[in-house]
This record gives C-alpha cells, structure tokens and sequence, in this order.
C-alpha cells in the first residue's frame, strides 16, 4: 500500500501556508490508503468530517469552506492522489471562548471514534491534530491571527480520480475560491470576552456518529 508523508503546518499572525499533517499509522508518521476508495470518495468523507464537526457545536458557528488541493502523492505516482479540505471559521471567537471551543471539537472527535494524535498548546496558536479510526482522514485545528480557526482534512493515498469542490453548505457567507477576511460574525457566546463560569451556558456538540 502507497503510504503519505507528513506534512508541516506553519502558522503566523497571517496564514502563510496552511497543510494538514498528523501521523496516522502507529508511530511511522504514514497515513495507509485504502484500495476501495478513490480521490472523489475520500474528498466527500473530508466534506462530512469537516461538515459535522462543526454544525454540531452549539452555539452554533458561521463557516465558509476555503480552497481544496488535490493532486498526486507518494512521490508522484500516477495512480495515486490525495485531497486537503479547508474550513475557516466566521465567528468572532474570543481569547476567553477559544479553549472551550477547541475543547468542544475534541470531545466531538473522541466520540467519533477519532485518535487525537498531537497538541500544541501555545497560548497565541493552539492546534489540534487527529486521525479518523480507519487512517483515511488526517485533520488539523489551528487558530490564526485574530483566533481566527482553520479545518484542515487531508486524505490518505487513494486510488486518483478527478475531484468535485465541496458539496457541503457553509454556514454563513460562502467565500469558496475567494480571499477569506478575518473573522466578521459576532456570537452573543463564542464573541463574548467574559470568562466561562459554572453559571454561564456552556458550549455543547452533539454526539459524534
């Protein structure tokens, strides 16, 4: 089986470059494909991780997805490709609401039978990494300049098919193949500056599936 190398993310006050990463095979740091599926159907299984993980927070989020990349991988190989899906999160989340959030996705994740495989608990740029149950999905969570947070999901090598943009509906304005702004929808919730305490609404997801 073709196997995927790891990719680096760089984040900075601007996102310079935005790649998912993750180790997904044990401690190899290689993520297998799966014979039985191709580009187009690992890109709809991103689109569904990507769409669930965020319609299931509560309050919910304005989104908008960002360019896909697709191409080969493996060194080339011409019968095998891999697929990354992006998110950017809309909302206005607050320095004092972007633990609970990344806490919020998390926990969605495990439910969904996901591995977290890494942190980074920076204070300015936390990021979360993780792996689906079956290593086909890679994904990345990182918060940007402003606490602007991006999705990442990147595909294991897969069977190289032509691929369709995102079939899935943002939440929000679509800036799809567009400049994406920093985050502009305020949230009576996730904007506010006050800390979470035992007497404020906390943030929910449902069950992961």
């Amino acid at each position: 089986m073709k196997k995927l190398s790891v990719r680096a993310i760089s984040v900075a006050l601007t996102i310079l470059s935005v790649t998912s990463c993750g180790a997904s095979d044990g401690d190899s740091g290689h993520a297998k494909g799966n014979s039985k599926v191709d580009m187009q159907g690992a890109a709809d299984e991103a689109d569904k991780l990507i769409y669930g993980t965020l319609s299931a927070v509560k309050p919910p989020l304005e989104w908008t997805h960002d360019t896909s990349d697709d191409g080969s991988c493996d060194g080339g190989s011409s019968g095998y490709g891999d697929v990354t899906r992006r998110a950017v999160v809309m909302t206005k989340v607050s320095e004092a609401r972007r633990g609970a959030l990344i806490g919020v996705i998390e926990r969605y994740w495990k439910k969904g039978g996901h591995k977290i495989t890494d942190t980074n608990s920076d204070k300015e740029f936390p990021e979360v990494y993780a792996k689906t149950g079956d290593g086909l999905l890679q994904m990345s969570l990182i918060v940007g300049g402003e606490g602007q947070f991006f999705l990442d999901v990147q595909t294991a090598c897969v069977k190289k098919s032509d691929v369709t943009p995102p079939s899935t509906k943002a939440n929000g304005t679509s800036y799809y193949g567009k400049e994406i702004p920093r985050p502009n929808a305020n949230d009576a919730f996730w904007s506010s500056n006050a800390p979470i305490t035992s007497s404020t609404e906390s943030p929910t997801a449902q069950p992961g599936s």
